[in-house]
């Protein structure tokens, strides 16, 4: 009878281990201290008791909760944003949120809805965002109107919906977002969408959908932004949208789709007849592309061409004195005089990014738009022998310039001649050939950002920074420089103001202890990925405060006293090294725990020997040197015993002695 008692306790025990471990696995994470917490994918069929009714958000998706009652969430009175997603849902009865004045966000994404009442969402004071995206829903009436005229964002993408009979009962006072992407509607009437009139500002999303006829003059109304992207009927879209205007109107397609997205020349006559501020064609193809095709766009401040298949925009375009941006990424022009620059006289952003032909440069060909000020030109494969001053030439306001990712550009004796507007230059991983002995940019008085990164860039160069006395940032990462050491020298002097240094990848052995003293504002150093052995602290105990990095280099150990001599303001980041965790690294280990508020990465700042210590954080390492309490003891013991022996010594001879 004892054993099958003893048994039952142990089985009880079992059961009370495996509801603890249970419980343990699903707890809920919390992510801002009684205010946020994350139940996400627990397999949870009810909202826990452990949640504190001062929660206010809640990420209960991806968990199992069929159907949402009166009672589902009524702890939680604090709550403002919940995320149901993929929750299984079906059924939303009457008061489901009753309990939840403050709630103003609800996501119901990817939830199959067979029933809604018809007072699901009444109890929020403020519901102002309602996700029903992948619900099933297959027409708007579905939708319960109660209690949601304070909506701001309405979101039904990748649902069933055919019809787009708004009813008169729409939320359309605050509304600004309204999202019906990826849906099945064929046809608009003016009928149907005739409540939207009352809005202003709105944006509306119709992505995806395969329209066949939108009536015309149906969206009379004045939107932020109205988004067709992937919709073929382009005339019969625009004939819809005329007499009203947008600021930014999206008429581009996706990938998936390109093998029917020819616009035929008059496809964009309709534009005419819409006020359009920002135009986006991305991935369409032009059938023939002729002057005419831009007769209608002259209002345009933004025209963006991604992809569209270019090889030159046609002579002759005129009307267009109101484009600021062109945007000519992923396009295969051969020449930059292709861009038509003189089209364009008022432009000031020319991107061109990412073209798939080799594009030479030519002299003055941007010459006719004399107030540009944002030039790209990356990853397009540019190789000069003779840059940049004849191919930008008349580009005296130019402040930003992106030359970052071609082949190689020659720099015979300045980069840019007219550049004194110039502020940030980008030149990462193109080779940069300097035959030059004076510094290449020494007449970009204004430059605050220079990006060399993985340029090999001739760092031998004494005055290769000469006249950058406003530089803020200097990237030249991945720059072999020559011995591998950073010595007191010319090269950064001059940069009085630079705030920002990055060394990464420069193979760099050592840094001298002067090397820096001339930079009194710098802040952060970036000294990753080299072979440094120490944390060369000397170099920088001018400064007030600084961040630096030394993650992945081969640092072991570091005295007490070089660590002491930082800024009392720093942060420093020595993740990745093969740091000693022992005696001989012990000034490290103590100065570490005693400034965990000065690290970053602790959880990669770990021990690489002894091999028992291997891979543990250094802030949870503990290293005995010297005698410890039981070797005191032991050396005590030890003593005493001597010294016991010594008077039993004495004793036995005084003894001995008395005897004769």
């Amino acid at each position: 009878m004892a054993a099958y008692l003893y048994l039952l306790v142990l089985a009880a025990l079992a059961c009370v281990g495996r509801g603890a471990s249970s419980a343990a696995d699903t707890a809920c994470t919390e992510i801002t201290v009684n205010k946020s917490y994350s139940c996400e994918g627990l397999g949870l069929t009810e909202i826990p008791d452990q949640l504190p009714t001062t929660t206010e958000i809640l990420d209960f998706s991806f968990n199992l909760l069929p159907t949402l009652e009166n009672l589902t969430f009524s702890k939680l009175n604090r709550l403002l944003y919940l995320d149901l997603t993929r929750c299984q849902i079906s059924w939303v009865y009457e008061g489901a949120f009753h309990n939840n004045p403050r709630l103003h966000t609800i996501v119901l994404t990817g939830n199959l809805l067979l029933f809604l009442s018809d007072t699901a969402f009444v109890g929020p004071q403020a519901l102002r965002q309602l996700v029903l995206t992948q619900t099933g829903i297959s027409r708007l009436s579905f939708i319960p109107m109660t209690n949601l005229a304070n909506l701001d964002t309405l979101i039904l993408g990748s649902n069933h919906i055919s019809s787009l009979q708004l009813p008169p009962s729409f939320p359309t006072r605050n509304l600004r977002y309204l999202d019906f992407q990826m849906n099945n509607i064929r046809t608009i009437t003016a009928e149907d969408v005739s409540v939207l009139q009352k809005t202003s500002n709105l944006t509306l999303i119709f992505k995806g959908n395969d329209f066949l006829y939108i009536e015309p003059g149906a969206f009379r109304s004045s939107f932020f932004s109205v988004d067709f992207g992937g919709c073929i009927n382009i005339p019969g879209i625009l004939a819809g949208m005329q007499n009203s205007s947008t600021r930014t109107l999206w008429l581009g397609t996706f990938n998936d789709v390109e093998k029917e997205s020819y616009l035929s020349p008059d496809s964009l006559q309709g534009l005419c007849k819409v006020t359009v501020q920002d135009l986006y064609l991305q991935l369409r193809h032009f059938e023939s592309l002729n002057a005419a095709t831009f007769h209608c766009m002259t209002q345009l401040r933004k025209l963006d061409l991604t992809h569209t298949h270019l090889s030159a925009l046609p002579a002759g375009i005129g009307g267009m004195t109101a484009l600021t941006e062109l945007v000519l990424n992923e396009n295969s022009l051969e020449h930059l005089c292709n861009a038509s620059a003189a089209a364009f006289p008022a432009l000031t952003h020319l991107r061109l990014r990412g073209n798939v032909r080799r594009l030479r440069l030519g002299s003055g060909c941007l010459q006719g738009a004399p107030r540009l000020q944002h030039l790209d030109l990356s990853h397009s494969r540019i190789d000069s022998s003779e840059c940049c001053s004849q191919a930008l030439r008349g580009l005296g306001a130019l402040r930003y310039l992106n030359l970052s990712y071609n082949s190689q550009l020659h720099v015979g004796d300045l980069l840019f001649r007219e550049g004194a507007n110039l502020e940030v230059l980008d030149v990462a991983f193109t080779q940069l050939h300097i035959s030059t002995s004076e510094g290449p940019f020494r007449n970009l008085h204004l430059l605050q950002v220079l990006n060399l990164s993985s340029s090999q860039v001739n760092s031998s160069i004494p005055h290769l920074f000469q006249g950058l006395e406003k530089l803020m940032v200097l990237d030249i990462s991945r720059n072999i420089l020559e011995s591998g050491i950073m010595p007191k020298s010319k090269l950064l002097q001059q940069l009085t103001n630079l705030e920002v240094l990055i060394l990464a990848s420069c193979e760099l052995t050592a840094i001298d202890g002067q090397a820096f003293h001339s930079l009194k504002r710098l802040r952060h150093v970036d000294l990753r990925h080299n072979k440094l052995t120490t944390v060369s602290a000397d170099a920088f105990s001018h400064l007030k405060s600084i961040y630096l990095n030394f993650a992945h280099n081969r640092i072991q150990i570091i005295s007490r006293d070089k660590l002491v001599s930082l800024p009392n303001h720093s942060v420093i980041n020595l993740s990745y090294n093969p740091l000693q965790c022992t005696c001989s690294n012990i000034g490290l280990i103590t100065w570490y725990k005693e400034n965990l508020d000065k690290i970053e990465d602790p959880e990669e700042t770990t021990c690489s020997e002894p091999k028992s210590l291997a891979g543990a954080q250094l802030s949870t390492v503990t290293v005995y040197c010297g005698i410890s309490t039981m070797g005191i003891i032991a050396a005590v013991l030890g003593i005493l015993f001597c010294v016991a022996i010594f008077i039993w010594s004495a004793c036995s001879f005084r003894r001995r002695y008395q005897q004769i």
